[in-house]
């Protein structure tokens, strides 16, 4: 009660030395709750949100991931999740959301909260064929508030590159901004023909500007290919996924 009594005395008196101790300690105050929201907050958020059509390859990905092993893959009808150490930096929860296009969007609403960060995995075979539904999805996926909001990292993992027809990163990555970049046009021609105040999307990329991912940050989009199915030194083609998972843990 004397500090509490000293420092209004302070203030009534207008000490300088009183008024310039209380802000201080009121700053490191704020400062030490700010860092432990901040800290609680990342502690949370350590969930790593598999997403792709179905047949992308995800959860062979998973298996290699955190068994090291493959598994008879089939399309899945709810989340797989396992938790895995990363060197020095902890434990992720990686989590395998179904692909299936009347599940995905139910468990994306229930996993997004807690996303450090997403895998998008694609089909590099049949990318060609299937690009309006990968890029939907992905826009989907980037455009939600609540990421947009945490701001995840993204890895485009431009899957089974052993096939001898697959697209390459750098060809998927450039026709998935074409399209992207047609679908931001075409989705906001219709928003401003239903005035729809209520739409819980962002706008991708920068305004009057072709879409590009680089235009995304803070949000970061990285690319990188992967063959997910056990082949020889297999561990080499998902080294670029482990490398990315360490980094962001």
């Amino acid at each position: 009660m004397d500090l509490i009594e000293s420092v209004r005395s302070g203030f009534e008196k207008k000490d300088f030395t009183v008024i310039s101790i209380a802000v201080a300690t009121f700053v490191v105050i704020i400062t030490v709750v700010l860092y432990w929201i901040v800290g609680r907050r990342r502690n949370l958020q350590r969930g790593v949100l598999m997403v792709g059509l179905s047949g992308a390859g995800k959860t062979l990905l998973f298996s290699r991931l955190v068994a090291s092993k493959n598994v008879e893959t089939y399309t899945s009808m709810k989340e797989n999740s396992s938790s895995i150490k990363v060197p020095n930096k902890g434990v992720l929860k990686l989590i395998d959301l179904p692909g299936n296009e009347r599940l995905r969007s139910k468990y994306l609403d229930e996993f997004k909260s807690c996303a450090r960060g997403f895998i998008f995995v694609i089909d590099s075979l049949s990318f060609s064929r299937e690009i309006r539904d990968v890029a939907e999805l992905l826009y989907t996926v980037l455009s939600e508030r609540v990421v947009s909001h945490n701001c995840p990292p993204f890895l485009i993992v431009c899957n089974k590159q052993d096939e001898t027809m697959a697209k390459s990163s750098k060809v998927i990555q450039s026709q998935l901004e074409k399209e992207i970049n047609m679908l931001r046009v075409t989705k906001n021609a219709m928003l401003d023909s239903t005035d729809d105040t209520g739409n819980n999307n962002t706008y991708l990329g920068r305004q009057g500007k072709d879409f590009q991912f680089a235009d995304l940050k803070p949000v970061f989009v990285e690319f990188a290919e992967s063959i997910a199915r056990e082949s020889v030194n297999n561990e080499i083609y998902i080294k670029a996924v482990s490398e990315w998972l360490c980094k962001i843990a």
